[in-house]
Formats: structure tokens, sequence, C-alpha cells
């Protein structure tokens, strides 16, 4: 029998061509005596220009740094347009303000909605390699039990022949100590 299905048979119960892709490659790896790997971390910087200017673009507009420098901006373009009152710019009720508020935000989403998408699929992608690695643990820790088991199931008849030997021996010199008497 293969080391795989002896491997997916002892350890999951069932054969190798029923498991899962996840279980094959965990199977997979224990066969091989391999390491489990970085995972997904080892493809974080795989973006193109646009994906890291989307995650640039959600880092800097999800910041404490951006949101008060954005409400200061906005509390200085009020009180600026209130007191220059006849001469301002973009007087009361500021519709310049709010066309590029409608802009900024219609923007800004759907780039802010990239950066999750991405996020997400990352996130996914080290949930799935995070379960790998348990299942493998589990697995190989399984294994170890096994073999304990094994060692302490012939480190117990190692004793259990050792003690018959020596209550042998001991019925031995009963036996003659009885017949020397």
């Amino acid at each position: 029998m293969d080391v795989r299905e002896q491997l997916a048979m002892d350890l999951l119960g069932h054969p190798y061509g029923e498991l899962t892709s996840q279980k094959k490659s965990v199977i997979d790896l224990i066969a091989d005596q391999k390491p489990s790997g970085l995972g997904p971390l080892a493809k974080v910087d795989e973006r193109d220009r646009w994906a890291k200017l989307a995650d640039k673009v959600a880092q800097v507009g999800g910041s404490w740094r951006f949101i008060i420098t954005f409400v200061v901006a906005l509390a200085a373009w009020v009180t600026l347009n209130a007191l220059l009152a006849t001469r301002a710019f973009d007087p009361y009720p500021f519709i310049f303000l709010n066309l590029m508020l409608s802009m900024v935000a219609a923007l800004q989403a759907p780039i802010i909605m990239m950066s999750q998408n991405r996020q997400g699929i990352i996130d996914r992608a080290a949930a799935e390699h995070d379960y790998i690695v348990n299942l493998r643990a589990e697995l190989e820790i399984m294994l170890l039990h096994d073999k304990l088991d094994a060692l302490r199931e012939r480190d117990i008849l190692a004793r259990t022949d050792a003690i018959g030997a020596q209550l042998k021996q001991l019925c031995d010199d009963m036996m003659e100590l009885k017949a020397r008497r």
C-alpha cells in the first residue's frame, strides 16, 4: 500500500482518493516530510500598481491623521467662507464644498472596496493556510501518540518478560531451597 494511502487511512480513516484537496496536501506534506511553508504570506506583494494604490488610499483614508486633517480643512473652508461673507468664493450653502465632498466620496468608496476585497482574499488564503498547518500539527501529534504507544507497549512487554524471568528464577530458587531441607 502507498505511504499516502496508508497515512490517509491511519490518520483520517478515509482512502487518499476521497480526501479534499486540503487534506491531500496535508498528507503529502507529512509523507514527503516537508515544512508547511509561508503560505499566502509569501505572495502578499504580488500586486499590480493599481492594487498597491488602492491599498495606500485605503490606508491613508482610514487613518486618524486623514480624518483630523479633513475635519480641519472643512472647518477652515466653512469658517473662511463665512467670514468673507459677500466676497466668499463658496458662499453659504457651500455648494462647491458639497460637490468636492461628493466627488471624494465617489472616488474613495470604490477604491476602499477594492482594497477590502483584496484583503478578504488574503484573509481567506491565510485562514486556509492556518487550517492546513493546524490539521498537519494534529495529525503529526496523532503519529507521535502512536509511536509513543508502540514504545510503551514494547517497554511493557520487555518488563513483563523480565518480571516473568525473575519470577521463574525465584520459583526455581524456592524449589531448590525446599529440596535442600
